[in-house]
């Protein structure tokens, strides 16, 4: 068995090996500057290390008057090359059209079915066996979140929190699952008191009964401290204080920066504030190793008269610094160079969420699949790039016998899982009713379902790619410049932020720093070998 076969995601032996003497560098750098004890700081670099790259994943919600159809959401995922996504329940619909796409999904218990979970096993186990064993490994679950903000949207479900996620995760284990799929719970970032400086932040200590088990639990299962992180709100609530540049990661001097006193760390934005506040406050509860998992973070691009800052323009300079700052592995001034994996608020607009105009507007595409904004991230590479250009379709052959046309049609219609609504007879693609015409766009629909495949392009030699868009009058067809296609153009590999079961998890322990350097750089070196 090979010495990584343990870590998620593809890196080679030497990229793991580089990554992790990188990883030592900066914390021999943090230990030279701010005088951080030896012994805390080995402690927490053996977990911290590059055990993968960062993520960036979208959240997918459903409150849309005319919500796309599971088939069609997965065709948009994968034509953007969206690797990773959080369903706010455990749709059989979604997790049967994710099967077999690679995507790794963080599935949800909804706080409706909270109560029964965190007062019986044997709910917990049967959820797990409903929503989770029956759709792995074909879908690719990785996380479960049980619950949302729990702690202050239902306050009294609070007591049966920690044994819900304690009864989730022994359902896991007894279906041997525990190592592949990981338990936690979504948390506020408004849990966190006296944010700023964020070395004297601590949690409301009404809810350390609850948190301090919840910690334990994260800490033993080798999960991640989920919280939503919503630098809109900071700025909104703050009456001015905080500057709208420091909100959107905008660039600011030196002399705008904000310092922390107690440690000198410099601060240019709130998304890191929020993320080294919350590190300090699991450490003033003698928690030091959990990672942070942001599972919620956007803005809205559209509000009313009192969303002033709710414009597209300032979603558009958020989300794409954000994807940029996770994706570069900026890390934050308390972790440099440790990125922390981020799901975006959200996919789709909701048009039929309740509240202010700005609760419908968080969204990077409509329900048609047509970006609200184009990404200002061409200079992060290829990831999330926004390249219209270069479209490509997949069409019938001129010239094709007929019946083969005709049998790839129903096959791509049938075992093929593409919707074929749209060519039923008043339906925008019906006309021109041929088999050719049909076939096209169920053809190039099945393409952009399997990613640009070209592989998925050939149904038997009766198709092939083209660069001309099929597209017509009122029939557009996925990857057109204004319907669910080719937005986003993201092409980095993507995995999981952790795994309990590396080598490096086991260095914990209270050796001096230069006995700790040498533990972890035998250990790279040896995993070169």
């Amino acid at each position: 068995m090979s010495k990584l076969s343990s870590l998620p995601g593809r890196l080679s032996y030497m990229q793991f090996a580089f990554c992790f003497l990188h990883r030592l560098l900066n914390a021999y750098m943090i230990h030279i500057l701010y005088n951080i004890p030896e012994e805390r700081l080995c402690f927490d670099v053996s977990l911290f290390i590059c055990l993968a790259d960062a993520f960036i994943g979208v959240n997918i919600g459903t409150d849309l008057s005319d919500m796309p159809h599971p088939t069609q959401v997965v065709a948009l995922l994968k034509s953007q090359q969206i690797k990773h996504v959080r369903l706010y329940n455990a749709d059989r619909g979604m997790l049967l059209a994710l099967a077999n796409t690679g995507i790794k999904v963080a599935i949800s218990v909804p706080n409706e079915q909270l109560l029964g979970i965190g007062q019986s096993n044997a709910t917990a186990a049967n959820w797990v066996s409903q929503n989770v064993v029956a759709h792995y490994p074909s879908t690719n679950i990785t996380t479960i979140c049980v619950g949302s903000e729990v702690l202050t949207s239902l306050p009294n479900a609070a007591p049966i929190l920690v044994n819900a996620l304690r009864f989730i995760h022994s359902a896991l284990v007894a279906s041997n699952l525990d190592r592949q799929i990981k338990v936690s719970t979504p948390l506020p970032s408004s849990i966190i008191l006296d944010p700023f400086p964020p070395s004297q932040a601590f949690f409301n200590h009404s809810l350390n009964r609850v948190l301090v088990p919840m910690l334990s639990f994260l800490q033993s299962t080798g999960s991640s401290f989920m919280l939503n992180v919503y630098p809109y709100y900071d700025y909104m609530q703050s009456n001015g204080v905080i500057p709208l540049d420091y909100a959107l990661f905008k660039p600011l001097p030196a002399n705008r920066e904000v310092v922390d006193a107690n440690t000198l760390l410099h601060y240019t934005n709130v998304f890191d504030a929020v993320i080294d506040a919350a590190y300090f406050a699991m450490a003033s509860l003698n928690f030091t190793n959990i990672p942070v998992l942001v599972t919620e973070s956007g803005w809205p691009s559209k509000g009313d008269s009192k969303e002033p800052d709710a414009t597209l323009e300032n979603a558009n300079t958020y989300n794409s610094n954000l994807i940029r700052h996770v994706l570069n592995h900026t890390g934050t001034p308390k972790h440099p160079g440790i990125a922390v994996s981020t799901y975006i608020y959200e996919l789709y607009n909701e048009d039929t969420r309740p509240g202010p105009l700005s609760e419908k507007n968080w969204g990077l595409f409509d329900a048609n699949g047509a970006p609200i904004y184009v990404l200002h991230i061409t200079d992060a590479g290829s990831v999330l790039a926004n390249d219209t250009t270069n479209q490509t379709y997949c069409a019938a052959k001129d010239g094709a016998d007929v019946k083969l046309l005709q049998a790839a049609l129903d096959w791509a219609c049938g075992p093929g899982k593409v919707d074929c609504s749209q060519l039923a007879q008043g339906q925008p693609c019906y006309e021109p009713d041929t088999v050719a015409e049909h076939a096209t766009y169920a053809f190039d629909a099945y393409y952009k379902m399997n990613g640009k495949d070209p592989e998925a392009c050939d149904f038997k030699g009766v198709a092939a790619i083209t660069t001309s868009n099929p597209s017509h009058g009122s029939c557009v067809f996925l990857g057109s410049s204004d319907r669910n296609g080719t937005f986003l153009n993201s092409t980095a590999p993507s995995a999981d932020s952790k795994s309990s079961n590396s080598p490096i998890n086991r260095l914990h322990g209270n050796y001096g720093f230069s006995t700790c350097l040498m533990i972890m750089i035998a250990v790279a070196s040896a995993l070169v070998l």
